[in-house]
């Protein structure tokens, strides 16, 4: 299947925040100079962020929190194809696709001149022995549902556990800047806690004294920095909220317990879990993967030995941890590059590198949250954490504007968010 044309190609793969985000900005700061091309397995955004706020609140977030893909990039001039991606051949410059809208559909091949690899990761659940039978999640809609469904109907008030499973973080090419982190996101972890610590209290279920957090670090959200998760572990004891750390890994979980690789097992009738994250299999053994197949970049989101693979979010290597909010600063740096190369944008506004920041606004249940803004875990020296009802309130409002939007925030919505959570509000650290 041939695509070319006389303008350059741009193929963006993955459809979610930084596949989105990386063609509207490349369309935004590269105008007419390109074609764009999209290309995801679903039709729709999956907004994984308010995933569980939706499910304990009542809501199903397969109907709340999915956002129809076609038409925000049709707003923007960007092709669409559904179709799972099958090889991405580097030296060739295509990709492989097998259409997924009826089953029968042979291999295409698709040629590009820039690559956009934001496909975000595999997570791994499949690798925790047991998580089939007693495993419980809140990564889609489906799990999360799944654990409402067991929370209302099964659940016989036994005890909790919510944590992360290790994470396999590539060697290759990675910055002596840039730490090894233990896990690939512990905001969801901490999130859920509270959240469901809340759930269980207003349903006469228990509430936090049930609920153990763990992590496989010496803290957990080891990214926020040490003041900051300080705080909030003051903060979940005072509600009653048990926390274990240093568990290396999962190694299996039964039906009433979970047993970790350093030994020790906690009793739990619930585990809540967060697995591995994992690239997609036919990114790794690439000449531009590390060793485990995240795609290694520059500053500058692009890879040092071929400067037409660029990657975004959670794909790329230098993306941890695996955070929405950092993949959203990375689009922009794609576009920019992009922008540069076609000649719609001047050198000094195309060379822009990436300067990491961990920005995570979590629920709290109750109509609270929290927001944590760091740059600790890359050498900077902010930490901040507020808690109560705006931080909620800015999760919701971000949403919103994100889904009337289709995905296009405006650029004054990140910056004036934290100046009024980090202003108005008193701090904790």
């Amino acid at each position: 299947m041939d695509t070319s044309k006389n303008k350059p190609q741009v193929v963006v793969l993955g459809g979610n925040f930084a596949g989105l985000g990386a063609a509207q900005k490349i369309r935004e700061y590269a105008g007419d100079a390109c074609d764009i091309t999209l290309i995801d397995r679903k039709a729709y955004l999956d907004f994984i962020p308010n995933i569980s706020l939706e499910a304990f609140e009542g809501r199903d977030p397969s109907v709340t929190m999915h956002m129809d893909l076609v038409d925000a990039l049709a707003k923007d001039d960007i092709r669409f194809m559904q179709a799972e991606i099958t090889e991405l051949d580097i030296d060739a410059k295509t990709v492989s696709i097998i259409p997924n809208e009826r089953p029968g559909a042979p291999k295409y091949t698709i040629s590009y001149d820039y690559v956009v690899i934001a496909l975000g990761a595999r997570l791994a659940y499949d690798d925790i022995e047991g998580f089939a039978e007693y495993g419980h999640a809140v990564s889609d809609a489906f799990q999360a549902n799944r654990l409402m469904d067991y929370l209302k109907n099964d659940y016989k008030g036994g005890p909790i556990v919510v944590g992360s499973d290790r994470f396999e973080q590539g060697q290759k090419g990675r910055p002596d800047w840039l730490p090894t982190a233990l896990a690939a996101c512990e905001g969801p972890p901490v999130e859920v806690s509270l959240s469901l610590g809340h759930w269980l209290s207003e349903n006469n279920k228990g509430g936090p004294k049930d609920i153990t957090i763990f992590t496989p670090a010496e803290l957990i959200a080891e990214d926020a920095g040490e003041k900051v998760v300080g705080a909030l572990l003051e903060a979940a004891g005072s509600m009653g909220f048990n926390y274990v750390n240093k568990v290396e890994g999962i190694k299996r979980i039964t039906a009433d317990t979970i047993e970790f690789t350093d030994g020790r097992s906690l009793p739990a009738e619930l585990k809540v879990l967060l697995p591995n994250w994992k690239p997609h299999a036919f990114l790794k053994g690439l000449s531009v993967s590390d060793e485990v197949g995240f795609i290694i970049t520059d500053m500058r989101m692009r890879n040092p030995d071929h400067p037409e693979v660029f990657a975004c979010g959670d794909a790329a290597a230098l993306t941890v941890p695996k955070l929405g909010a950092i993949g959203h600063q990375e689009c922009d740096v794609v576009g920019r590059q992009i922008a540069g190369d076609l000649g719609k944008m001047s050198k000094k506004d195309a060379d822009v590198d990436w300067h990491p920041e961990v920005i995570c606004i979590g629920d709290m249940g109750g109509g609270k949250g929290f927001y944590i803004h760091a740059t600790s875990f890359f050498g900077g020296d902010i930490q901040e954490l507020r808690m109560g009802k705006m931080p909620y309130m800015q999760k919701i409002a971000y949403k919103e504007i994100f889904f009337r939007n289709k995905g296009r925030v405006p650029s004054w919505g990140v910056p004036i968010s934290e100046w009024s959570l980090e202003s108005l509000m008193p701090g904790k650290t």
